[in-house]
């Protein structure tokens, strides 16, 4: 592994490590040689129908937690309850909580029932032990996160469930994490629809123990079904016309406890307040039926305007398709989103966006409008989860951003957030070498909150 020639940098509120450049590959090392793509791993669910199966968590406001699962039954209203029982032994559960759960149509398929069910109030930065359903089903353990600094985020994009993806996981499971970020692109279903049900099952290890935050990308976005055949269509299923229907019904994220008027874009604070986190909608335009940004524009206003900044240090963007990239994929297709939402970013001195989309990883310096600026949140692009379609792999060397492009590099992997004080954070990403993920790229962030606007 070519470490060498590692050099520190200030400047503009961020300090920064930059690794040796090699031909071709900006900030590949001389002797990574880069593995093919890869095949899309089997996930099969083994156990009788009722079992719960695909079961991930989030965060709800301040102190509670929504769980959700499948259970593989051939009528909703014959599912089994959607109850959680948990506490803070294992075997010993002392408190428990309801839900609802409901099935949705796409073409001939009919998913099994999806349960969601809210837990809570619950203590912060402690393990609690569940188990979803009625009877002796199999318990599983979750950590709420830190009521106070520091926090740590792993951020993924694009992930699909390729033994690319596994890899990514499986490193990301080797280190502790508090909350994860997820720009986007999930399991490239793309209409299909038992692979939701597969990529449910490949991320539960992490998805059921620790909160995965999670916001659209095109691959969630499918085709408007065409009406399923009545002798299919059973009591209890609802076919629903919107073109993020699977993602909807699997992936319930707290948009009412945001006030957001869309399922595809909310915000959460983390850290007990320390850190807001805005997941933006990337395809919510799809979904307004002509209002393109306006609606989520006049929200992410609101939420912005709701952030003291001397109780928030920290305020992070995440959004699937990116604002600013010197690779040739998907160029310029985040331009209009970026028009009508980049002013509000800098006016609220956000200090990270984190996008996906393009299947490398990419960092910027600070930038508002095209033009490095020490206000400007710092922009990231990490859509190399391990997706089926491989990696993007020509960035483009005399674009007109190159200047402002600090690291870029065309591999799998995954990044870290750790937000360790009132005023500084580490960034790192994580690069996939077989059996091991290396470190490729550290920068140390300083908080935004006390920069004045302009």
């Amino acid at each position: 592994m070519a470490n060498s020639g590692k050099k520190l940098m200030d400047g503009g509120g961020v300090a920064f490590q930059t690794l040796p450049r090699a031909a071709g590959d900006d900030n590949a090392d001389d002797d990574y040689v880069r593995p093919p793509p890869r095949p899309l791993v089997s996930t099969v669910h083994d156990k009788p129908a009722t079992h719960p199966q695909q079961v991930h968590i989030s965060v709800v406001g301040a102190n509670r937690m929504r769980i959700c699962w499948v259970t593989d039954d051939d009528d909703g209203r014959s599912s089994p309850p959607s109850v959680v029982e948990y506490g803070t032994s294992p075997g010993e559960y002392t408190a428990s909580a309801t839900g609802d759960h409901g099935t949705y149509s796409y073409s001939d398929y009919k998913s099994g029932a999806i349960h969601h069910v809210t837990i809570g109030p619950l203590e912060p930065a402690t393990t609690y032990y569940y188990r979803c359903g009625a009877g002796e089903e199999e318990e599983l353990s979750l950590r709420t996160p830190p009521a106070k600094l520091p926090v740590e985020f792993v951020v993924i994009g694009d992930v699909g469930q390729t033994e690319w993806t596994a890899a990514t996981l499986s490193h990301i499971g080797e280190k502790d994490y508090d909350v994860a970020l997820v720009a986007g692109d999930l399991s490239y279903a793309d209409g299909k629809q038992p692979l939701w049900d597969s990529f449910g099952r490949l991320v539960q290890p992490l998805a059921s123990a620790r909160p995965w935050m999670v916001t659209e990308g095109n691959h969630e976005k499918e085709k408007t079904p065409p009406p399923p055949p009545v002798a299919g269509a059973g009591a209890g299923v609802r076919l629903s016309p919107s073109r993020f229907a699977a993602y909807n019904a699997r992936w319930r994220m707290p948009r009412e406890e945001s006030g957001s008027p869309s399922s595809l874009y909310y915000s959460f604070d983390a850290a007990g307040g320390a850190a807001h986190v805005v997941m933006l909608g990337s395809y919510a335009y799809v979904e307004e039926r002509g209002e393109g940004t306006a609606e989520q524009r006049a929200w992410l206003e609101r939420d912005l305007a709701g952030v003291d900044r001397r109780r928030t240090p920290w305020v992070v963007a995440v959004a699937h398709g990116p604002w600013y990239s010197t690779n040739g994929a998907h160029q310029g297709e985040g331009e209009r989103m970026r028009r009508a939402m980049e002013p509000l970013l800098y006016d609220a001195r956000v200090d990270v966006v984190f996008s996906a989309h393009v299947h490398a990883y990419e960092r910027f310096t600070r930038i508002y409008d095209n033009e490095a600026n020490s206000q400007g949140p710092m922009y990231i692009t990490i859509g190399d989860g391990g997706n089926v379609d491989g990696h993007s792999d020509k960035f483009i060397e005399d674009h007109e951003l190159a200047h402002l492009s600090e690291f870029r590099e065309m591999s799998f992997g995954h990044g870290r957030l750790r937000i360790v004080s009132e005023t500084k954070a580490i960034w790192t990403w994580h690069r996939n070498d077989d059996q091991h993920a290396t470190v490729r790229d550290v920068v140390v962030l300083e908080s935004m909150a006390g920069a004045k606007t302009n």
